[in-house]
């Protein structure tokens, strides 16, 4: 006997977004039609271009300084953009509606205390016995609070502190691809009926030199100024962007139910990992295209790195794949965001049809390592 799968609709009802190109969905789309540069630090961290976050007022979305203090950077933008997308889908003051509601992040690891990593550095190259003087200075010189900020999963828990969204969560570690699996377990357990609202993103803070140092190491920075992600054959690479994009998802009905508005259908996240030999992007990408269900998308919204061959392969599937539809570079937007870009892209993406500038927006998430997604945004209403 063949068993029929029923799918729900899964919708987006609330946008949360923080980047270089401020704050918020009308400063994101602003950007996205200028086609300008984005705001960019040359110097800070010379040779290396980043592009930092515009500036907040951080008590808007995290009240208590408190609570502002005992989180890193990376988590306050996080916390903030999440409090900015449950605003907008008007579930901030919803309590028994947040305890109901899943949470799904997708982060990369905690930032670090430079001075105490450099008093350590330093005395260990005097020390008499290395091994029993790194574990007592690891033991009394971090504080308790600041090494649990080395864990990922804080980022929820901060969430579920600051905004009592206490459904059960998860997080997602490894780069561009925990992004399209943080969008693809969301949607595809609101979709098979297991969860009502779910809320999903990640959060990235470039303006570390120890992030900078991981990835100058692996060959994968840009330097020493900006370039379009699909113009950097000279000196490819990626430039790091700091920032954050939260995204409410629902079932359509449970949307309808509590009157809340549907900007957009988020129809279909596909992933792959590929060995990244010649030709394995084209093949993979391909393959996400059809299994998304794409066909002859509006526009294109690209996560490419600016990396050395994978950029220009997905440039060339591309142009097969979908021949007519502007491509637009989250890179060229909001600076490469590592585990936040496959957000940013279904976010952005989102805006484009809630605005009724798009039908179908195709989204595309190749790992400058590992991993493929595609994401396929369509409108709510006929001939989606």
């Amino acid at each position: 006997m063949t068993r029929t799968v029923q799918t729900r609709p899964v919708v987006v009802t609330g946008l949360g977004l923080v980047s270089c190109a401020g704050e918020g969905v009308e400063a994101h789309l602003a950007a996205y039609r200028a086609g300008k540069a984005p705001r960019t630090d040359a110097e800070t961290f010379a040779p290396y271009p980043v592009h930092p976050v515009a500036p907040l007022v951080l008590d808007g979305q995290i009240p208590k300084k408190s609570d502002q203090r005992q989180m890193e950077p990376w988590q306050r933008l996080g916390v903030y953009a999440a409090g900015l997308a449950l605003d907008a889908a008007g579930a901030k003051a919803d309590g028994a509606l947040k305890a109901a509601m899943h949470l799904v992040v997708a982060a990369g690891g905690g930032e670090r205390d430079y001075a105490v990593d450099g008093q350590i550095l330093t005395g260990l190259r005097n020390a008499a016995d290395p091994g029993p003087y790194l574990n007592e200075r690891l033991q009394n010189d971090l504080r308790p609070t600041l090494f649990l900020a080395q864990l990922s999963n804080l980022l929820a828990g901060n969430i579920a502190i600051v905004h009592g969204v206490t459904g059960a969560s998860r997080t997602f570690m490894g780069e561009e691809s925990s992004g399209v699996d943080a969008l693809r377990i969301a949607q595809a357990r609101i979709a098979a009926g297991q969860l009502d609202i779910v809320l999903v993103g990640g959060s990235y803070n470039a303006e570390r030199a120890d992030v900078l140092l991981i990835h100058e190491m692996g060959g994968f920075l840009r330097k020493p100024d900006y370039r379009p992600v699909f113009a950097r054959g000279d000196a490819p690479g990626f430039i790091l962007g700091s920032g954050a994009a939260f995204l409410v998802l629902e079932a359509e009905e449970h949307a309808e139910s509590r009157g809340a508005r549907a900007l957009a259908r988020l129809d279909a996240v596909a992933s792959d990992r590929t060995r990244r030999r010649d030709g394995s992007v084209t093949d993979s990408l391909a393959h996400l295209w059809r299994k998304a269900g794409l066909a002859e998308p509006d526009a294109v919204i690209s996560a490419a790195t600016g990396c050395a061959g994978i950029t220009g392969e997905e440039r060339d599937a591309l142009t097969t794949l979908a021949p007519q539809a502007p491509v637009r570079a989250l890179g060229d937007l909001t600076g490469h965001t590592l585990e936040a870009a496959a957000p940013f892209g279904a976010a952005i993406a989102a805006a484009l049809v809630a605005g009724g500038e798009a039908r179908e927006v195709a989204v595309t998430a190749v790992g400058h390592r590992r991993g493929e997604g595609v994401l396929r945004v369509t409108t709510t209403g006929e001939g989606r």
